[in-house]
């Protein structure tokens, strides 16, 4: 397992932190995702061997969200 922490912007309540927070969850590798509204953050444990850094960004972006540099 691996951990993976994105700065989210454009979330503003705890709304959008389910949404981000399903989003990775129905990704296939991860088996955790904790995102948080302060600060705007999901930290995430995956399996390389099913997921990626890129596949998860997409996933949070897919979402409606962008990720902070």
């Amino acid at each position: 397992m691996e951990t993976l922490t994105l700065n989210i912007t454009g979330m503003t309540c705890n709304g959008c932190v389910t949404s981000v927070k399903n989003a990775l969850e129905r990704t296939d590798g991860v088996s955790a995702a904790d995102v948080t509204l302060e600060p705007r953050r999901a930290k995430i444990s995956y399996d390389p061997a099913f997921t990626s850094p890129a596949a998860l960004r997409m996933a949070v972006e897919d979402a409606g969200f962008e990720i902070a540099a």
